[in-house]
């Protein structure tokens, strides 16, 4: 086959190629938001009496915003944001994800796959059905406290993700 033929082939198989690819639209998590509900959620959780440390992750479940009570211990940091992260990864609240692993042995595995922290206190951030980002929560004592704070944060803003 002469070398224009062949030229002419590979560059046809590659636009045939392009020609399929789609372009995805997808909907994420602002940094205003973000930082938004970061401080929000310590101020939340504050009002009760508990320090802690918020993380917001976006829907690739990196890390957006972060805030941390005067007084929240040092762990809540990573724990914070690891929450987010497996909340965001797996769409699911983090207590959810807990509570099945430990009634189901095959989900036990879950806690083997690296960033996964299955403790409560991940909650994603929705818009419509469209998983946008998550707040992690960690420092108050006990995950569903952490959760609650979260829980709550979302539904004071749940105008922004309409």
């Amino acid at each position: 086959m002469p070398r224009s033929s062949l030229a002419a082939l590979l560059g046809a198989l590659a636009f045939a190629g392009t020609a399929n690819a789609a372009v995805l639209n997808e909907s994420n998590l602002s940094s205003a938001d973000a930082q938004k509900l970061a401080a929000a959620t310590v101020a939340a959780c504050q009002a009760k009496g508990y320090n802690v440390s918020a993380s917001v992750v976006d829907r690739a479940g990196l890390l957006k915003a972060f805030a941390r009570a005067d007084n929240a211990g040092p762990h809540t940091i990573e724990a914070s944001r690891a929450k987010a992260f497996t909340a965001a990864s797996a769409k699911t609240p983090t207590l959810a994800i807990m509570e099945n692993a430990q009634k189901n042995p095959v989900a036990a595995n879950l806690t083997d796959i690296p960033g996964f922290l299955l403790l409560g206190g991940g909650v994603p951030v929705k818009a419509g059905d469209t998983v946008i980002g998550a707040i992690g929560v960690a420092g108050a004592p006990g995950g569903h406290l952490d959760a609650q704070c979260a829980d709550a944060v979302l539904a004071d803003n749940a105008a922004l993700f309409k």
